[in-house]
């Protein structure tokens, strides 16, 4: 269904680069945006104008809705085309307040398109990136969020997200036959897919480490049955009926295992299963409801919700020595952990007097913060850099009207909030890492 297209990469040797002083710190909140100009890329014809035209789109929508970048219309450009091979003259780009600088040569041969792009800091006057990269043309999209990745990471200094997919579950019909469908969408709103007919209940997807796979729960006959889809091909197996799920599974970081809550005899454990041979071993016994685990990035520990306390809290889990310890002690009931593939932050839902949030903690307990709160916001789910969330609301309205659920995109700061423009009702996101 969603073939892989490989992307080359070539550095190019310039004698100008160097380090630059252009940096934002994202771990602060309302981080003044950055004023960025974005040159058209040199071609030469239509048809490589298209192409370059719809990249540098991509580029300026992916960099503006990231919220630490403020794109700079082409109205208050001095020149609207730049040279690859020469410097720009500065003095003219710091008139329109950038402070970066984009601009490359674009060109088509067959199916091959070759993109080269500078990136310059016009305060210092110094070249932060120069690169070259060769896909196939109809791959253009993906070069544009690669691109868009590699200078958010030089600026930031830490890791993008723009070349990543999210997996929900799609919804629509009446509320008393609600038909609920496996889809897929790139994390800017493009190139959506439904990947199941909605011919049977499809919930709680998940994407592999590889991002090439998801495992989602499926009601069959009133069995819950754990599926597998490969992205690539298309098929799917399954990995068998399970009576007793209470929770979604989840890949380890290798991907060789899930790790999911199994109600057996009245009791609901955590369980996790090794996907070449299918045994699974029980992690927790607890006389009560253990649910919804999620792994550390190192596959050391999982952490998960338990009413062991008396009240839904947050444990952690290490996966050698079976010890458990409790990191949620605020009031209300917290739900729905999931470790940042930082490994530095554990985000959840909330439930306290009557209201919905999402939040995030450190792995020990600690700097518990909200980013968002609504009537009902449920599945939390972070980007590959760590640095969003994402998670799926309902709002009420004055006369008791609630509304449909849609999926936000929110920074792990709270702020920079924006809904994800899906086809119909969203649910249940489950963000990729960096597509390979």
């Amino acid at each position: 269904m969603l073939r892989r297209l490989a992307i080359y990469f070539f550095f190019i040797l310039c004698p100008a680069t160097s380090f630059s002083e252009l940096r934002i710190d994202i771990t602060r909140g309302n981080t003044e945006p950055i004023p960025v100009a974005l040159v058209q890329l040199e071609t030469k014809n239509d048809t490589e104008e298209k192409i370059s035209s719809d990249i540098s789109k991509v580029i300026t929508n992916n960099l503006q809705r990231s919220g630490l970048f403020k794109m700079l219309p082409r109205r208050v450009f001095l020149t609207e085309k730049l040279n690859f091979d020469s410097k720009p003259s500065f003095s003219d780009w710091k008139i329109t307040s950038a402070q970066g600088l984009i601009h490359g040569n674009l060109s088509v041969s067959g199916k091959k398109l070759n993109l080269k792009f500078r990136l310059w800091d016009v305060f210092s006057e110094k070249q932060m990136v120069a690169q070259q990269l060769t896909t196939e043309t109809n791959n253009w999209r993906r070069i544009a969020h690669v691109i868009s990745d590699i200078i958010y990471k030089r600026i930031t200094g830490e890791s993008g997200y723009f070349d990543s997919r999210i997996v929900y579950i799609s919804e629509s019909g009446p509320k008393n036959n609600r038909k609920k469908r496996l889809a897929i969408v790139d994390q800017d709103g493009e190139n959506h897919k439904f990947l199941t007919d909605g011919s049977y209940l499809a919930l709680t997807p998940r994407f592999s480490p590889a991002a090439q796979e998801v495992a989602y729960l499926s009601y069959n006959n009133t069995i819950p049955r754990i599926f597998l889809l490969d992205l690539n091909t298309g098929l799917q197996k399954i990995l068998g009926d399970f009576p007793g799920m209470t929770f979604s599974p989840r890949y380890s970081p290798d991907g060789k295992k899930l790790v999911m809550s199994l109600a057996r005899n009245g009791n609901t454990d955590i369980y996790e299963m090794n996907l070449k041979t299918q045994k699974l071993e029980r992690l927790t016994k607890y006389p009560g409801i253990d649910t919804a685990p999620s792994y550390s990035p190192d596959g050391d520990f999982i952490t998960f919700e338990s009413d062991r306390s008396g009240s839904q809290k947050i444990y952690v889990m290490n996966l050698k020595t079976k010890k458990i310890k409790r990191i949620s002690f605020g009031k209300g009931k917290y739900a729905t952990p999931v470790w940042s593939p930082r490994g530095d932050l554990i985000a959840f839902t909330k439930l306290l007097g009557g209201e919905f949030y999402i939040g995030v903690m450190y792995t020990d307990g600690k700097g518990e913060r909200v980013v968002y709160k609504s009537y009902l916001v449920e599945g939390p789910t972070w980007s590959p850099n760590g640095r969003v969330l994402s998670f799926y609301s309902q709002t009420k309205f004055s006369k008791g009207k609630i509304s449909s659920p849609k999926i936000k995109l929110v920074d792990l700061t709270g702020v920079n909030l924006r809904e994800l423009i899906t086809p119909s009702d969203a649910s249940d996101p489950s963000w990729s890492g960096l597509l390979p």
